[in-house]
This record gives C-alpha cells, sequence and structure tokens, in this order.
C-alpha cells in the first residue's frame, strides 16, 4: 500500500522542454495519506523517545524524579528562556507515564548501549526512505538536469525524503545519449546512460530504480526527441558489442 513498482510520468510543457519523472510512490488517496500520516507521528514518537532515553541516562540515571525547571509550573514573560522551555517541555515528558516507562528501560542499561540504540533509532526514524523518486528534465539548447530524492528532496507526509541530489550537465557536453546494457546474474539488464565529454565513466540515469527496457527505451527516445529535435534508431553498448560499464550498474538496486 505505501509503495509501488516504479512507474514514469511524463511532462511537457513545451516542445523544447520534456521531464521524465520515475517514483515508486502510489497515487496520494486518502487511505495513503492516512497511513503516510500514521508513518509520520511513528517517526516523531521514536525522536521523542531518543530524547527521553538519552535524558534518563545521562542526566537522571539514578531514577528519581528531578524538581521542575519552573517551579510555579507557569512560564511567564519575564522568566521566559528559550533554553530553560526546552528544559522544561523535556522534563514534563520525563515525569510523563510514557516517560517514566522508557525511563525504567533506560536507567538499567550502560550509557554506551542507551547511546548506541538511541543513534540507531534516531538515523531510521529520520533518515529512511519509503519511496524514491528520480526525474530527468531535458532542456533543448541548454543540456540535461538529473534529479534524486535521497533519504530523498520532497518531504511528503512521512516519506522520508529529505535531501535532493541534482546535476545538470550542459548540452555542449553531452556527446550522446545511450541505452546500455549489462548482465545481472544471468539475465541482461538495459539502462540508459550519458556519455559526458571529458569524463572516463558514462553517467546513468535512473541509477537508483533503474527501470524495466521499456520505460528506458520510452525516455530515450523523448529525451533525444527533445535534445535534438529528432529521434533516430536504439543504440545500445552491451557485453557482445562495447563497454558495459558494470562499475555504474552496480551503484544502482532493481525494483521495477
Amino acid at each position: 500500500m505505501l509503495t509501488t513498482t516504479p512507474y514514469l510520468t511524463t511532462r511537457r510543457p513545451s516542445p523544447t522542454t520534456a521531464e521524465f519523472t520515475l517514483t515508486t510512490c502510489p497515487p496520494l488517496t486518502l487511505p495513503l495519506r492516512a497511513a503516510l500520516f500514521g508513518v509520520l507521528c511513528l517517526r516523531f514518537i521514536a525522536v521523542l523517545s531518543v530524547m527521553i532515553g538519552i535524558y534518563s541516562a545521562f542526566f537522571h540515571p539514578s531514577g528519581l524524579l528531578p524538581p521542575p525547571i519552573f517551579p510555579s509550573g507557569r512560564i511567564t514573560l519575564l522568566d521566559f528562556d528559550l533554553n530553560n522551555f526546552l528544559l522544561h517541555m523535556l522534563h514534563l515528558l520525563y515525569v510523563s507515564s510514557p516517560g517514566q516507562s522508557l525511563a525504567h528501560l533506560a536507567v538499567p542499561l550502560p550509557p554506551y548501549a542507551v547511546l548506541a540504540l538511541s543513534g540507531i533509532t534516531a538515523y531510521i526514524a529520520l533518515f529512511a526512505r519509503i519511496h524514491t523518486t528520480e526525474s530527468l528534465l531535458v532542456l533543448r539548447g541548454l543540456g540535461i538536469q538529473m534529479s534524486s530524492n535521497v533519504g530523498g528532496g520532497y518531504f511528503r507526509l512521512g516519506g522520508g525524503t529529505y535531501m535532493k541530489r541534482t546535476r545538470f550537465i550542459p548540452t555542449e557536453k553531452i556527446q550522446d545519449i545511450l541505452i546500455n546494457e549489462a548482465f545481472k546474474g544471468f539475465e541482461v539488464r538495459y539502462y540508459l546512460v550519458i556519455v559526458v565529454e571529458g569524463e572516463e565513466d558514462v553517467v546513468v540515469c535512473f541509477p537508483r530504480l533503474l527501470p524495466r527496457r521499456k520505460i528506458v527505451e520510452k525516455v530515450w527516445r523523448g529525451a533525444r526527441g527533445c535534445l535534438y529535435e529528432k529521434d533516430g534508431p536504439v543504440m545500445s553498448a552491451g557485453a557482445g558489442g562495447g563497454s558495459t560499464h558494470n562499475g555504474n550498474w552496480r551503484g544502482g538496486n532493481e525494483k521495477g
């Protein structure tokens, strides 16, 4: 429900511009939005649990309830301080029933074990991704821009994608766009590559998803048609007639 096999969407805002997007995110229906919101809540709870665990293991290893930051229990504008306010909120989390339950689990453990578990939990909560999205934007006369959402680029209700890697290749640096082939086990797989002037290795398009041949051919024809104003025969370099660039092939993972 939360993910699907990679599928391609194409946009042609103008005759000189084409964008090809490959994603594993299903259409955002109401049930999917609810499920992703639940994942977002779980991520938030995991981060709070990490904070309580570290706070109890390193600041209150005895397990005794600490005195409140604001004895009166109220925060006024006169005594407001950001650090004290954050400590007060953390104190309220710690003395709550869920916080005390978590503290009872964290206090008996060695501090380094709490720190290691907290680091693993925080990494999973913040950077684990559900969906992968990669795009190829072709601009005639300018070049090709490749984008990959890593662990992301956009934040979509718990999708786990926070960073976006982008690379732009100018037209004058593009020598050709080819469909290459390589062996994966006993299977021949096809992938789209860009030959860039001055670079020893080719640039692999959609390196994380590596779609099936039908999608690769569709993007190849659309990209060449937009970049060079005409289509040509499918060109490929494979194990029997050229370099397979296996180093680039092994860099991705197949889901489509």
